[in-house]
Formats: C-alpha cells, structure tokens, sequence
C-alpha cells in the first residue's frame, strides 16, 4: 500500500498485477489498482480531475488527464471517503505511476492533491529496488 497526505486529504493506492489479462509474450502487461480517497479534514471538498504521470520500464512516459475518476466527481464530506478501481496497461514488465487530483471547496478554491508514487511490477522481471 502507497499513501500520500495533503490538505488532510489521504490518498492510498494498491497495485495488483492482472496475470489473466497480460500477455508476456507480446509485451502486453496490465495492473489494476485500487485508490481510497479519505477526507481527513474539516472541509467538504469535491474531486474535479485526475493527472497521471506513468513511466514504463524503458523511461517513456505516458500522461493522462482527463474529469474525475472512473466517472464521477465525487464530494467528500469530513470523515468520508471513496474509492474505486482502475487500471493500466504497459508494454514492460514494470513501471512507476504518480500524479494528483484537483479538488475544490464549497467556496469554490481549488487545489492539487498528491497521489503516492506507486510501483508496477510483475512477476516477469527480476525485483530490484529503486
């Protein structure tokens, strides 16, 4: 499990290695990952967009931006949280994800959230630290 704090805004993502879905031999591998946001702040606040910075094993990278996640704007009030599943594709074995969310207040300030750096690894490539 990967976390990341801001504005009391916990972000904590998990990575799984679809094994199913991957196609080693043709350099298909694919992860899922599960992100709970929780709102550990006083504020209500509302999920606007998604940034990913995605880097495969060779260095190239992918960026991906686009409104919400999976669908939705989620608002969160104090206490609460959401979560959900996505996934991605690589053409390596492994690979690192990051990037943030832009959140607003009932007042209307918006703001960027961190999501943790998380590794992407298979079972197809030797582990070794980063």
């Amino acid at each position: 499990m990967y976390s990341a704090v801001t504005r009391e805004i916990r972000v904590d993502v998990e990575p799984i290695y679809l094994d199913d879905q991957s196609e080693p031999e043709d350099g298909q591998f694919v992860w899922a990952y599960r992100v709970q946001i929780e709102n550990e702040s006083p504020e209500t606040v509302q999920l606007l967009t998604r940034y990913w910075h995605i880097t495969d094993g060779h260095g190239r990278v992918q960026e991906v931006r686009g409104a919400g996640v999976v669908g939705e704007q989620p608002v969160l009030s104090p206490g609460e949280s959401f979560e959900y599943t996505s996934g991605t594709p690589l053409s390596t074995p492994s690979g690192i994800m990051k990037g943030t969310y832009q959140m607003k207040t009932p007042g209307g300030e918006k703001f960027e959230i961190e999501i943790p750096a998380f590794s992407l690894d298979s079972p197809h490539e030797p582990y070794q630290l980063n």
